[in-house]
């Protein structure tokens, strides 16, 4: 697994805030119960002494088997009394003690030496967050994705480029660098297809990104006017993330100013990315021709020598459901 560091420090933070808080709500309750309920106080004490007196037991060699089931029957027994008494009182059994979110792993995201299936899901979200796919992610993928739209041979072709992407989608290991070029005009499926992607890599806990040009060459500029600080953007990236995240997805490729900076910051990304073995999907509504005339020969040779191509053709979907 691939998850990113960012996003394990933001789970772990998550993770000690959500145990501190169960420790609180604990402690809450024990007063309350204390400050109401005759003898409760008592009880806790002689409860907390478990410890110590396995402790002392062992530093004085009498720690037997016998010995250490002897405390343990006891310490069930003053639970056991400290129920009741709460029940009586009015209050659920377990009221005062601590209830941790995960039973698991004790709110701390590991079980023995293994990351909980609790801190696993919580990197999932927080990967989703993180890749600018919170919103998209919720209703597409590739289970939501609908063939009924295309017909005759866009369907046909629409048929390919799903399995194509579901299956680079659900065998990504995050070093082939294999990459892809969606081509097309506009409402035809490649923000859906792309996002579906994105979603499954995800969930198999690899770092994705997932924005348009203009917010990433951004990125660039905001870092270019830094003097090279690693400033990061409003959304909280950096050209680092960029370069290096497992999967990036850069949508309407052809929607941005072209300038001498454009060109330069499109042709460091593919650059780097084919040269560290990095992913990345590139959706753009330009044609083959359209995208060689309008960039330099560096990077329309790199995009149809090291991408795969995928074209998606048919009748615009967002106007189809209109029409219904």
């Amino acid at each position: 697994m691939a998850y990113s560091r960012e996003n394990i420090q933001k789970v772990k933070a998550l993770l000690a805030k959500r145990r501190a808080d169960n420790v609180a709500l604990q402690a809450q309750h024990s007063r309350e119960a204390a400050a109401k309920i005759p003898g409760f106080a008592a009880l806790e004490n002689e409860l907390s002494m478990t410890g110590t007196k396995i402790m002392s037991a062992a530093m004085s060699h009498a720690l037997t088997e016998e010995k250490l089931a002897e405390i343990r029957l006891q310490n069930e027994l003053l639970r056991r009394k400290k129920g009741e008494l709460l029940k009586q009182y009015g209050y659920p059994e377990n009221y005062a003690d601590l209830q941790y979110t995960c039973e698991t792993c004790s709110d701390t995201g590991y079980n023995g030496i293994n990351m909980c299936s609790c801190m696993r899901r919580e990197l999932v979200l927080a990967g989703f967050e993180s890749s600018g796919l919170s919103a998209l992610i919720k209703k597409q993928s590739f289970e939501t994705f609908s063939l009924d739209f295309y017909k005759n041979n866009d369907k046909i072709r629409m048929e390919h480029n799903v399995a194509q992407l579901r299956r680079f989608a659900e065998s990504f290991n995050g070093t082939s660098g294999e990459s892809w070029l969606l081509t097309g005009a506009t409402g035809l499926g490649k923000t859906h297809m792309s996002t579906a992607a994105a979603k499954c890599i995800i969930e198999r806990g690899y770092d994705v990104i997932y924005d348009n040009v203009q917010e990433i060459f951004a990125v660039f500029e905001e870092e270019r006017f830094s003097g090279g600080a690693g400033l990061q953007h409003e959304k909280g990236r950096s050209v680092e993330q960029i370069l290096e995240c497992d999967l990036l997805i850069m949508d309407d490729l052809g929607t941005e100013f072209t300038n001498q900076f454009t060109l330069s910051c499109l042709y460091n990304i593919i650059n780097t990315r084919i040269t560290r073995s990095k992913s990345t999907i590139i959706n753009t509504n330009l044609t083959q021709s359209e995208l060689r005339s309008r960039y330099t020969d560096r990077i329309a040779s790199r995009l149809f020598g090291e991408y795969k191509p995928l074209l998606f053709t048919g009748v615009d979907i967002r106007a189809q459901k209109l029409q219904k």
